[in-house]
């Protein structure tokens, strides 16, 4: 269900390299893991430490991260639900670009609505989406509030906050579901386990 672009005067370009050419030439194939939960959840240390874990064993891999996102390529999108629904429908099209070009791609975005990353997933080929459920309860990523973010939301100081005041839909068939209340490097041999990676 890719978006139509506005200008009708444009003809996709197609290259000589097959992805089947890629993965020959990177040693693994390429997929999207798309890291979602809760604010606090650990989308972002567990992202980082399977892109850390996956490049030592020679995988490349790259972390698209929701804070730094928001500074360049939207730096120009709020918090509103349609905000947010643009957030995940750009970085979804980034995300399969990188995909493309044989990239294990890794992202952390709270991405708070199922049909937004019903969305990315429909980009992708088959198979080559994994979408990672960190799940965390609210309680316990409340508790951890390591940006601060919980108890300004719990005063009001920031509006429409997922799971406090604007509305966080969990996945209900994620390929793998993450509890992070076990150490990281089990969480993150896990999932590189379950990516056959």
């Amino acid at each position: 269900m890719a978006n139509e672009p506005v200008s009708k005067n444009i003809v996709r370009a197609d290259g000589r390299v097959s992805g089947e050419d890629r993965t020959a030439n990177l040693g693994h194939e390429s997929m999207t893991v798309w890291f979602t939960g809760l604010s606090g959840s650990g989308k972002s240390t567990l992202a980082f430490a399977v892109e850390e874990a996956l490049v030592a064993k020679g995988v490349a891999a790259y972390v698209l991260d929701g804070d730094n996102v928001r500074f360049g390529l939207n730096s120009d999108l709020g918090f509103s639900p349609e905000d947010r629904t643009e957030n995940i429908r750009r970085i979804g099209e980034v995300c399969r670009l990188f995909q493309d070009s044989g990239m294990v791609t890794l992202t952390a975005f709270i991405s708070p609505y199922i049909a937004d990353r019903a969305r990315v997933r429909e980009l992708h080929p088959e198979g080559s989406f994994f979408e990672v459920f960190v799940d965390t309860p609210l309680e316990v990523a409340e508790a951890r509030d390591v940006k601060g973010l919980y108890k300004k939301a719990r005063a009001g100081e920031i509006p429409e906050f997922s799971g406090i005041s604007a509305p966080y839909e969990a996945p209900e068939n994620p390929e793998i579901r993450v509890d992070t209340s076990k150490p990281i490097a089990d969480c993150v041999a896990e999932i590189i386990e379950q990516l056959g990676l």
